[in-house]
């Protein structure tokens, strides 16, 4: 990315709010965490499993401050934006704990305010400190992080990227219709907006058929046209990629400079709102994949995920906050990339799932020429909704997981209804992650592992005597609390 995406104008505002949030934070000490993801990796539930867990006292044994026993109250406060819609915790709750279903995914931005009381470690702190700390959770959607590097790319470097993307592997398939009407267009033609609308909508095609669930793929700016909301139908929305000639400029009041003027536009409308309101002013911050999906839709699906992690990764700058940084210019000093739904999967593949993301993200850092440093890569399931077991077959024990398949899922030719329980072998995963990469390097992936990807139902809550619902089960929540924020209650 290049080193500038902002003009002075937005750093001075940018550098205002950071002055204005760090007053505040005098008083009532916040971390602002950053939880977004690519396509389906569960971030509405992450949130709501980690909330629950604080509030209702879950197994957290790798969080220190609450194993320990330094944290003596956890509560929800209004949160600070105003203009921000609220998480909706409840509702999302509810539906996971009493309807067992999985809860509608991100489409805006929302935020949550969640309060700590806690006895730090130290000593001399606790002469000073307050002891409470407020984490404001900022939940936003992966495709609004994806735009980000357009902040740094003009008109004609997107449509020639866009359209070089556009005709590789499967994206060749799906882009077809599309590009047969760009390269059709005359871009030097006078501005007309039916032929924008229909060169726009075919783009929007495109990119929905990349993002359905056969393919799973992640790269996919602009990501509005994926979640316009109340910008559907506005002039911001309606653009595509042209095929621009090598050489010269848009002619004035030509479909070329209607649709280079659009995109400017996306950027000053869309983009750069998002990154001064919100994500620079984010202290740490989650990314969620879902890397058992790429898996099982192939080395494509693998690659194009390498790409997204590449782009996402460069939207930081993990380090260390100095005062003046965390004034002027706010550092996201802690990255976490989280491998989800690692419940679909036996505990032996639960590191080895950790690793090929993990080499994931190495390969994505080194693309980027940054350090690692402030990044780290975990495995884990914010809600558990399978348990282990294990089976005889051919006088060995099968390891196998054991759960209830939503209504309409099938397993070798088995449809479910969404209330029998089943138990099924998941699959393994290499141990060696580089072999993975080999494969696909090679062109040989269509050996990738075979992993069963199925959709289970959240699980059934067990109450006490008294009625109270258990805390929401699952799988390491606990080291990625102590990742994001744990130093923070030290």
């Amino acid at each position: 990315m290049p080193p500038r995406l902002t003009s002075l104008a937005d750093d001075a505002r940018i550098a205002f709010d950071n002055l204005a949030d760090r007053a505040s934070g005098l008083v009532n000490p916040t971390v602002r965490l950053g939880v977004t993801g690519l396509s389906r990796s569960g971030k509405t539930v992450f949130i709501s499993s980690l909330v629950h867990n604080l509030l209702h006292g879950g197994r957290l044994p790798l969080f220190e401050p609450v194993q320990s026993g330094r944290v003596s109250a956890v509560r929800l406060e209004p949160q600070p934006d105003d203009a921000v819609p609220r998480f909706q915790y409840e509702d999302h709750i509810r539906a996971l704990v009493k309807d067992r279903i999985w809860p509608d995914s991100t489409r805006a931005i929302s935020e949550l305010r969640i309060t700590l009381d806690y006895q730090s470690a130290s000593g001399w702190n606790r002469l000073f400190s307050p002891g409470r700390l407020s984490i404001d959770i900022v939940d936003y959607p992966g495709e609004w992080l994806l735009d980000l590097p357009l902040l740094g790319k003009d008109y004609r470097t997107f449509s020639e990227e866009t359209i070089a993307l556009a005709e590789t592997g499967v994206r060749s398939e799906l882009s077809r219709g599309w590009l047969s009407l760009t390269r059709a267009a005359n871009i030097r033609t006078d501005a007309d907006e039916m032929i924008a609308r229909d060169l726009a909508n075919a783009f929007a095609d495109y990119l929905r058929a990349c993002k359905a669930d056969e393919r799973s793929l992640s790269t996919l700016p602009p990501g509005r046209f994926l979640l316009p909301g109340d910008l559907e139908g506005s002039p911001a929305l309606t653009f595509a990629p042209l095929a621009l000639p090598p050489e010269g400029h848009a002619g004035r009041g030509s479909l070329w400079a209607m649709m280079e003027r659009r995109y400017e536009a996306y950027k000053s409308v869309v983009v750069k709102p998002f990154f001064r309101e919100h994500f620079a002013r984010l202290d740490r911050q989650i990314v969620l994949v879902d890397a058992l999906q790429a898996m099982n839709r192939g080395p494509e699906a693998v690659q194009d995920l390498e790409r997204a992690l590449t782009d996402v990764l460069a939207c930081f700058r993990p380090g260390t906050n100095s005062l003046l940084s965390s004034l002027l210019g706010r550092r996201i000093d802690r990255v976490l990339v989280a491998a989800t739904k690692a419940d679909h999967l036996h505990h032996e593949s639960h590191d080895r799932l950790d690793a090929l993301t993990r080499r994931l993200v190495d390969r994505a850092i080194a693309r980027i020429g940054m350090a690692g440093a402030g990044i780290d890569v975990m495995a884990l399931a914010s809600v558990r909704a399978t348990r282990e077991a294990s089976v005889k077959r051919n006088g060995h024990d099968l390891p196998v997981i054991v759960g209830t398949p939503m209504e309409g899922e099938s397993i070798a030719g088995e449809r479910f209804d969404g209330q029998r329980k089943t138990a099924i072998f998941p699959g393994d995963l290499p141990q060696d992650p580089e072999s993975l990469f080999d494969r696909i390097a090679s062109e040989t992936g269509d050996t990738l592992p075979d992993v069963n990807v199925v959709r289970f139902r959240p699980p059934h809550l067990e109450e006490t005597g008294s009625g109270i619902k258990l805390s929401v089960p699952h799988i390491r929540l606990d080291r990625a609390m102590q990742f994001l924020f744990g130093d923070r209650l030290a």
